[in-house]
């Protein structure tokens, strides 16, 4: 038996357990996630102590033209993952989303709240999620929200290329959730594959975000205030800033089981934001 196998090479998450740890990264030459069998062939072929899936579809708007596609990555994929991984007894912490969620209301989400995606790409990661349980091995599916840090496409890099040729812009105000910083979720999934390792009986379904709940806009702000930019926000509201797919307003979620069951406590992504923005080497 092998290290821990971690599906995804090059993703934001998928970079950072790199960082952290000493996993064995498959890219999609490796593990095509298009075609759920060779991800199953991996598991069996490597026999990990562990698996962590951070690959996934992940262009909300493009899901929704494409959702076959979404269905097969983000929902067939992981479940071929989980029923390897039964049948090998090996645990699976599988990265999901809020986006499971209608996104309704002030409340914070709940791990058992009743679930009810607004796009495809929530169908599809939900699809994912049911899976998973119905192969019955150990497992953990941690909900996030709000993906930030140095590499690959996020809402903090755009913040900041925009900034460099607009004196303002115009984000939403209205939708709030939990930025979260790749490399705590790394740290996280790691955290929660050793603890799975020492006791399936913790298996089931968490959520990881950083705090405090902010908006879009709110966010935008405290990145440039970080960065010392002189950029303006304007507050925008979500009907008045339309896209092909939905978005929830309420990505707010209770992690508290997360903090009681592995003692993993809500990271402050205002620490994880001087973080990327020092590791972007940006002046202030």
């Amino acid at each position: 038996m092998s290290g821990m196998l971690v599906f995804g090479r090059t993703g934001q998450v998928a970079r950072a357990l790199q960082e952290l740890a000493d996993v064995i990264a498959l890219d999609r030459n490796a593990a095509d996630l298009a075609d759920p069998s060779s991800c199953a062939a991996a598991i069996k072929a490597h026999r990990p102590s562990a698996v962590i899936n951070a690959a996934a579809y992940t262009a909300v708007d493009r899901a929704e033209d494409d959702a076959a596609l979404a269905g097969i990555i983000n929902g067939a994929a992981p479940t071929a993952m989980a029923q390897a991984c039964a049948a090998l007894n090996i645990p699976l912490v599988h990265i999901s989303t809020d986006y499971v969620f209608s996104g309704t209301g002030m409340q914070a989400w709940a791990p058992d709240d009743q679930t009810c995606p607004i796009n495809e790409y929530g169908r599809s990661k939900l699809a994912g999620e049911q899976g998973i349980r119905a192969a019955g091995g150990c497992h953990a599916i941690l909900r996030t929200s709000w993906v930030f840090s140095a590499h690959g496409s996020n809402f903090v890099k755009t913040m900041l290329r925009l900034s460099e040729t607009r004196t303002e812009l115009r984000v939403v105000e209205d939708q709030i959730g939990g930025p979260t910083q790749a490399r705590a979720i790394a740290a996280a999934c790691l955290r929660i594959a050793d603890q799975l390792c020492a006791d399936p009986g913790k298996s089931g379904t968490y959520h990881f975000t950083g705090a405090p709940d902010v908006s879009w806009c709110d966010f935008a702000r405290a990145i440039f205030d970080q960065t010392g930019s002189t950029t303006c926000v304007i507050p925008l509201r979500t009907q008045d800033y339309p896209t092909q797919a939905a978005r929830p307003l309420n990505s707010r979620l209770d992690c508290r089981s997360t903090e009681e069951i592995f003692g993993l406590a809500r990271p402050d992504w205002r620490r994880g934001l001087a973080d990327t923005l020092k590791e972007l080497e940006i002046p202030r």
